[in-house]
């Protein structure tokens, strides 16, 4: 049976490359919304820490109807460290939309997910967007890029022969032409419908269906979500459960809620067949269900292939919060609502690794980067709880007796005036230069490097100082290659807290010429507390604390003529990139502090002078 009724698309692209606002777009024209409904633009990215940093997380499933033809779109991330989402989702629809940045052209994401498509013989759409942009290169430049890379990653001649269209996602409108200004997204619901399949299965075989993703919800437990591949799913029914690279797992599932995808809600069904994409419960809350498993018919147990989830590349250590300040601003902060935070996150979360530190107060966190890994802190403090957090590390392997590390292929988009600045740094980190091509008129410069993780760790934010904040910069996880051996990655010193207090106007004002301050006046503190970085490599402790003394001749006013140089404040994951081994990043709902693991200076300077003499021998 053909289902000439449905069609399953995703929607994927480089990272702000315009998914979430085109699918807008195609909410909006496929009559998701009344005429009069106020509706706020991304409204995919449903999380506050989406709308935020403007970011797609996780793979959201929405479905649109057209000439009696329902469309489900999968609204996948952008960022490489949600790539793991992109993989999975490749199961379960039957074609792609490649969005791709009329002035950008294709970038490092936009290559990974194309493969993906590929390497699944899906029929692909090319849309280039942001049509609008002044500096947009279509006609023939950004054209001729997706074609040598769809030949580069050798797709098939129906592949290299996808209809191309011009859109306008924040206006809505799509066109077959350049030269022609488009009016709605008519042409690329008809190409939808006209070039990807649709799908086909006999719906009285015995059921397969292979889960894609999971949500997770705190009544229901963990939700399976796939597209039938064969047969008739019904609620009420029990099921076999098994796995394509796990062999020895078998179990059963009693689907207790059956839903599929309408509009932006779900919608409760007693039955769905094949093509379908549904979500379902179990009487267990599906403790049981993986990425990856099969749900199949008792009697016709067959596993569908699936790509394995991708190893964690990246390790963190969070621990419970033991500074001065610990338990005041945080809901959560004892060891055990920690743990129990962290797993649970691992039942919706499958890309993510926890294991047990070595003490009981802490633990090792490994994801697939360091935005993967600070947006789950993020989550956390915004739930009201508090924690110590180390610096990220990269994850080596032993390959054939020898260490190995993970490597990036990292791609600049610079002014050409900042390419000298920008490959002096990269030099310094053990980057290996690649390619290095002008773009449009030269004013601006495209660099590819392949580079060790580890080395990038801190290295955006030096990145956007020396491009002036013009600079555009993308990685994408390339493989393992060999260690190649200690690189320094910070070269400043680190100004510390010498005893706890309030910070003052004076005590800041006679300090600040040491360096850069991380703080401003009336700021508690404690001892141990990191407040500001020096241009050296040394621990500097000092007193921000201190006051200044009455004397018969002070006048009245005096300490408002004192002027402070404004604070670095860092966000999260600058803070995190900050910090090193000897260093934690304390987490509260309120604030982000940065701190030495030894808080008191007499000990913290016997390690200091110990580690150097090990050093020296």
């Amino acid at each position: 049976m053909v289902r000439e009724d449905l069609r399953n698309i995703a929607i994927i692209a480089h990272v702000d490359h315009g998914k979430t606002t085109l699918t807008d777009g195609l909410l909006k024209q496929g009559q998701v919304f009344r005429d009069n409904q106020d509706v706020a633009t991304c409204v995919m990215d449903s999380g506050d820490i989406e709308r935020q940093r403007g970011i797609t997380i996780t793979a959201k499933n929405t479905a649109v109807h057209y000439k009696n033809v329902k469309i489900n779109i999968v609204d996948t991330p952008g960022h490489a460290d949600f790539g793991g989402e992109v993989e999975r989702i490749m199961k379960m629809v039957n074609g792609v939309i490649l969005l791709v940045d009329g002035s950008e052209g294709p970038m490092p994401q936009t290559r990974q997910v194309l493969k993906e498509a590929i390497a699944c013989g899906h029929k692909i759409i090319i849309c280039i967007n942001k049509i609008d942009k002044p500096d947009t290169r279509i006609g023939g430049e950004v054209e001729e890029e997706i074609l040598d890379l769809l030949c580069d990653l050798d797709a098939t001649d129906e592949q290299l022969d996808s209809p191309i269209l011009y859109c306008c996602g924040r206006q809505g409108t799509a066109s077959l032409s350049p030269d022609v200004p488009g009016v709605d997204l008519v042409p690329l619901f008809e190409t939808i419908l006209s070039h990807i399949p649709a799908p086909e299965g006999n719906p009285d075989d015995g059921v397969q269906m292979l889960i894609s993703n999971i949500d997770y919800n705190d009544f229901l437990g963990r939700i399976g979500v796939g597209r039938i591949d064969r047969g008739t799913l019904c609620a009420g029914q029990e099921y076999a459960v098994c796995n394509f690279h796990d062999t020895a797992k078998k179990g059963r599932v009693k689907i207790v809620s059956l839903e599929q995808f309408d509009g932006l809600g779900r919608v409760k069904v007693d039955s769905a067949t094949v093509g379908d994409i549904v979500c379902f419960s179990s009487a267990t809350g599906s403790a049981d269900i993986s990425i990856g498993d099969t749900v199949c018919s008792t009697n016709n147990v067959t596993p569908l292939e699936f790509v394995k989830v991708s190893e964690p590349t990246m390790e963190i250590t969070i621990g419970v919060n033991d500074s001065p300040f610990a338990g005041k601003e945080g809901k959560f902060v004892t060891s055990r609502q920690l743990r129990a935070r962290l797993y649970k996150e691992l039942l919706k979360d499958v890309s993510l690794r926890i294991t047990d530190g070595d003490t009981t107060d802490c633990w090792y966190v490994a994801g697939r980067g360091e935005m993967h890994l600070s947006i789950l802190i993020e989550t956390m403090r915004r739930e009201g709880y508090e924690l110590a957090c180390s610096n990220p590390r990269v994850l080596y392997k032993e390959i054939d007796g020898e260490k190995q590390e993970p490597m990036e292929r990292a791609l600049f988009d610079v002014p050409s005036e900042y390419v000298g600045a920008v490959i002096e740094k990269l030099g310094q980190r053990k980057g290996e230069l690649v390619t290095m091509n002008p773009i449009g008129n030269g004013a601006r410069t495209r660099i590819e490097y392949v580079i060790p993780t580890r080395c990038l760790i801190g290295y955006r934010s030096e990145f956007l100082t020396a491009t002036h904040g013009e600079g555009i910069m993308s990685t994408l996880f390339e493989g393992y290659a060999p260690f190649l051996g200690d690189i320094p990655m910070r070269f400043t010193g680190t100004l510390i807290a010498s005893e706890a207090g309030q910070t003052t106007r004076y005590g800041l004002y006679n300090t600040q010429d040491r360096g850069t301050m991380f703080i401003g006046p009336q700021v508690d503190v404690y001892e141990g507390m990191i407040v500001g970085e020096t241009n050296t490599d040394d621990q500097v402790s000092i007193n921000v604390c201190k006051e200044k003394h009455l004397t018969a001749v002070r006048s009245t006013g005096a300490d408002e003529k004192l002027i402070l140089t404004p604070p670095k404040i860092f966000s999260l994951e600058e803070a995190l990139d900050f910090v090193q081994d000897d260093e934690l990043v304390e987490v509260t709902p309120k604030n982000i502090r940065l701190r030495k693991k030894i808080l008191n200076t007499e000990l913290r300077m016997k390690e200091l002078m110990r580690i150097r003499r090990e050093n020296a021998k």
